[in-house]
C-alpha cells in the first residue's frame, strides 16, 4: 500500500515579520557549500529552522525542504517523504524505487544505490534539508543517511538541523572537513541583533545598556528575548521588568516545561532539578551530591541533546546550566 504524503512537510517555513537579518551565518553557510554536510544543532529556540529556511530562500542553488516528525521513524516512509522531496527538481529521482516501496519491497542497499544514481544525474546543484532530525529514532534510517553521506553526488549538498547531534560519524566528516557546524555560541543573538529585533521589529525604544542588560541576561537566546519583547509591550516601566527578567517568568516557565523539560526522561529531569543548585557541574560531583554512579553518563546525554548545558573546559569535566535554565530548574 502507497504512503500517503502529506505535502505540506515539503514546503519550507514562511519568513516572520520580525525576522532579523544574519548575514555572518549565512556567509558561513554559504562557505560550507563545498563540503558534504551542515549541521545545525542547538537547543530549542535558538532559531535553526528560521536560519536555514532564509538561507534558501536567497541561495542561487535549488532547494527542498522536509520537515520530520516522530511518524517518520519507518525507513521506507522516510524514504518514501525523502523521494517525494527531491522529486520537486527532477519527477524522474527515484520513480522506481518508489514504485519498489509502494509494493512494499523491504528498502534495501540495492534501492539506495539507485538513489544515489538518479541523484547523480540532476543537472544543477541542489541543497536537500532535513529538518528536525532529532526526532528520528531508528537506526535503519541513520544506516540509510548515512550511506547517502558516504556515496552524495557531488551536486548535492546535505542539511540537518535538530536539537541534538544526529548518530552519524560526525568526528570523520569534521577530520576531513566534509562538513560545517553551526552550534548554540553561533546562533545566540549579538547585542546588535538584539538591538534590531527590539527597536526595528518590535518599536519597544530599548535604551542601550536596556539591550546589553536583557542580552547578557538570556546569554543571546533568540526564544527567551522574543518573551521578554512580548512581556514588554504596552508596558510603561520597562525598566523594572528588565531588572527583574530570569528564568522564573511565567511565559519562560511555560516555553521551557513544554518544549524542554518534558521532554527528557525521568532520570534527567531528576538530574537536572537536582543539580540546577550548583553554579558548576562536573560528574564527580554530580555524584557525590546524588549519591549516585550515573553523572558521567547523565552529563553526556545532556551534552549530547544540547540540554543547555555549557562546556567550560576542553576536557568536558566541568560544565554549567544556561543561566536563565538555571534560574528555571531552581524555581521548579
Amino acid at each position: 500500500m502507497a504512503t500517503p504524503v502529506l505535502l505540506t512537510k515539503l514546503f519550507r517555513p514562511a519568513k516572520q515579520s520580525n525576522f532579523v537579518e544574519r548575514p555572518r551565518l549565512i556567509d558561513k553557510l554559504d562557505a560550507g557549500l563545498d563540503r558534504r554536510l551542515t549541521l545545525v544543532s542547538a537547543p530549542a529556540g535558538f532559531g535553526k529552522t528560521t536560519l536555514i529556511s532564509d538561507w534558501i530562500d536567497n541561495s542561487n542553488r535549488a532547494g527542498v525542504w522536509l520537515s520530520l516528525d516522530k511518524h517518520d521513524n519507518d525507513l521506507s516512509r522516510f524514504l518514501t517523504y525523502l523521494i517525494t522531496c527531491v522529486q520537486q527538481i527532477d519527477e524522474s529521482i527515484g520513480a522506481d524505487i518508489l514504485s519498489a516501496l509502494n509494493a512494499s519491497q523491504a528498502p534495501d542497499q540495492d534501492l539506495l544505490v539507485g538513489l544515489v544514481n538518479d541523484l547523480a544525474q540532476v543537472k544543477d546543484d541542489f541543497i536537500l534539508v532535513l529538518d528536525d532530525y532529532h526526532l528520528i529514532e531508528a537506526e535503519p534510517i541513520h544506516e540509510a543517511v548515512d550511506f547517502l553521506l558516504d556515496h552524495m553526488p557531488n551536486n548535492m549538498h546535505l542539511a540537518i538541523t535538530g536539537r541534538s547531534d544526529p548518530p552519524l560519524p560526525l568526528a570523520r566528516l569534521r577530520v576531513r572537513r566534509q562538513m560545517t557546524e553551526i552550534r548554540a555560541a553561533d546562533l545566540k543573538f549579538t547585542t546588535n541583533e538584539a538591538a534590531s529585533f527590539f527597536n526595528d521589529f518590535m518599536d519597544l525604544e530599548l535604551s542601550t545598556a536596556e539591550i546589553a542588560t536583557l542580552e547578557s541576561r538570556t546569554e543571546g537566546w533568540i526564544a527567551s528575548l522574543h518573551l521578554a519583547a512580548l512581556s514588554l509591550q504596552g508596558r510603561e516601566n520597562k525598566h523594572d521588568f528588565i531588572a527583574a527578567f530570569s528564568g522564573g517568568h511565567h511565559h519562560l516557565i511555560d516555553y521551557l516545561v513544554d518544549e524542554v523539560l518534558l521532554r527528557q526522561p525521568p532520570q534527567i529531569q531528576s538530574f537536572l532539578l537536582k543539580t540546577s543548585i550548583l553554579s558548576r557541574i562536573s560528574a564527580s560531583l554530580c555524584d557525590h551530591l546524588l549519591e549516585s554512579s550515573t553523572s558521567v553518563e547523565n552529563l553526556e546525554q545532556l551534552e549530547k541533546s544540547n540540554l543547555f548545558v555549557i562546556q567550560l573546559d576542553d576536557e568536558r569535566q566541568w560544565y554549567r546550566y544556561h543561566h536563565l535554565f538555571a534560574d528555571f530548574l531552581q524555581q521548579r
